[in-house]
């Protein structure tokens, strides 16, 4: 047929290397993991190239699959995966995305795995779930050293070995994490799932879980009520005998996002569990866990917003409109340069906060990362869905379109402020961190205040914050205008110390200064915004 048109003024695919990121490199030149650099490039060519952005649409356009029997009737409870998804897995699992941390004694091992989760998580956010769930067990399993001796090394072995087996038998495992019940939600202690002695060394745990994310890892960190209260239990999916752990997967999750990921529902039928700390302190030995996963929301929430504002860049930067390039016109680059400065805000917390994690002798560091992940898990996966938002509608009516990906990347953004526990939650956490450790308060302005004097604008934001944590009264119904507080000095300080001056500036005048309007793209006038978005051109 002959053409009806030529088709012009369209952009043209987006391939790059993801690790090609300024504020990236940056927060990882002010760590020990200089020497990670290299591998992060490998692993941005392939998250940013062509080959891999196929895979990430095929596992979400095929999504998983659960089967509950076989064709004789017997009971498998087997999920079925695309192909790619397990190509993602085992890219991911080769760089020790999932626990190599653990066993690599070079300094900075845990923020060079921060910065590769940061850059891969571009490529599909999906896989990442049991991968932030292998790597956070292994803390919580330390509590259990005969557990920790048979499995630490599979969890941080850099080979992926899928398939249903006794676990000591495979090259490498993935662990996941079952907490959630129908009555409970974030409220753990609610949990009536009960675990009973069996006399072996061993328990029968009966009950059931709402949400269980990664359902065909090979093991399971999970809560349960024993005799002496809430405690944590390890479950393989199959025993030491190569019997299948009765753990049944009633359905997976329809869910609005994170679709390549299979969630499921479960329920505890008899199944065989090890208890990993003491019966009673199931919160307490699980918690380490849960703090490494929010650090994972954080990073996780990072990758999206970065991910965001260069595909804004990129089709602003080939798209023309009025006579001239999107990216030249004034009200446009406000937009693009205001997704910038939230990016790197973003990333700056979070791997300031992955920094501390090589830290663990440090009591200050320790403390500073107690309630500076708190709140900056409550902040940057708070900002990630408006972030998103505000990028896809730069494409116009291409964003609203799969194809152009961003409809993904909006569905997976609200994601994170709800796992690990949703805004509330990560809000009054840090205030329950504040209350038991007064020494995280001192620590975390002890951070902040290395920027003194290099912005007024910070300097009266910090004065304001002491002034809010000095009156205690109504603390908890001010939690969220608090932690929101806490969280943007503590940006400011990591931008003001060091990051361009134009990107400090733009954020101390607007997140400080009172400079801003209610929605993306009201930087003030004089804004450096062409300096701020080349950070973001690639």
């Amino acid at each position: 047929m002959p053409a009806t048109h030529e088709v012009v003024n369209q952009v043209p695919p987006l391939e790059h290397d993801v690790a090609a990121d300024p504020a990236l490199a940056e927060a990882v030149g002010r760590t020990e993991a200089a020497w990670v650099v290299d591998e992060l490039h490998e692993l941005g060519r392939l998250a940013g190239g062509e080959q891999v952005q196929e895979w990430s649409r095929l596992v979400n356009e095929n999504e998983p699959v659960l089967r509950t029997h076989d064709r004789f009737g017997h009971r498998i409870d087997e999920v079925e995966f695309h192909p790619h998804w397990h190509d993602l897995m085992n890219v991911a699992v080769s760089h020790g995305l999932q626990g190599a941390p653990w066993r690599d004694e070079r300094p900075g091992a845990h923020a060079a795995r921060a910065a590769k989760f940061y850059v891969w998580s571009q490529s599909e956010a999906g896989h990442t779930c049991p991968i932030s769930m292998t790597y956070a067990a292994v803390p919580a399993l330390r509590a259990n050293p005969e557990l920790t001796e048979k499995y630490e090394p599979l969890l941080a072995s850099t080979e992926y070995d899928f398939g249903l087996r006794e676990p000591s038998t495979k090259r490498g495992l993935i662990a996941g994490m079952s907490m959630t019940e129908k009555q409970g939600g974030s409220d753990v202690r609610a949990n009536t799932t009960a675990a009973r002695p069996a006399g072996d060394g061993t328990y029968r745990l009966v009950g059931h879980k709402w949400f269980t994310s990664a359902p065909m890892s090979d093991m399971f960190l999970t809560l349960a009520q024993a005799p002496g209260g809430l405690s944590c239990f390890l479950l393989p999916r199959v025993l030491p005998d190569g019997s299948r752990n009765p753990i049944r997967l009633q359905r997976l999750k329809d869910k609005l996002g994170n679709r390549s990921n299979a969630s499921s529902e479960i329920e505890y039928d008899d199944a065989v569990g090890w208890l990993v700390g003491e019966e009673g302190r199931g919160v307490r030995t699980i918690i380490e866990m849960v703090n490494n996963t929010r650090l994972d929301c954080a990073l996780g929430s990072s990758s999206g917003m970065r991910l965001g504002a260069v595909r804004a860049v990129h089709h602003a930067t080939h798209r023309y409109a009025f006579g001239k390039a999107l990216v030249d016109q004034p009200l446009m680059a406000n937009v693009l340069a205001d997704l910038v400065i939230e990016a790197e805000a973003a990333v700056a917390a979070s791997m300031r906060l992955a920094a501390a994690g090589d830290r663990r002798a440090d009591e200050q560091e320790q403390a500073f990362r107690r309630l500076g992940l708190a709140v900056t898990k409550y902040w940057v996966c708070k900002r990630a869905p408006m972030h998103a938002a505000e990028a896809l509608e730069c494409f116009g009516g291409n964003g609203y379109v799969e194809e152009s990906g961003m409809p993904r990347l909006y569905r997976e953004a609200p994601l994170m402020s709800i796992w690990e526990g949703s805004g509330n939650v990560a809000a009054l956490d840090a205030l329950r961190a504040m209350g038991r450790q007064p020494e995280s308060v001192a620590a975390f302005f002890a951070e902040v205040e290395l920027a003194a004097g290099g912005d007024s604008r910070l300097d009266d934001a910090v004065d304001r914050l002491k002034k809010d944590l000095s009156d205690v009264d109504d603390l908890e119904f001010r939690a969220r205008r608090v932690v929101e507080s806490m969280a943007l000095v503590l940006q400011g300080s990591l931008l003001v110390r060091h990051a361009p001056r134009a990107v400090a500036d733009a954020f101390c005048g607007t997140r400080f200064g009172g400079d801003w309007g209610l929605a993306f793209g009201t930087l003030p006038a004089g804004t450096d915004t062409s300096a701020i978005i080349a950070r973001a051109r690639v």
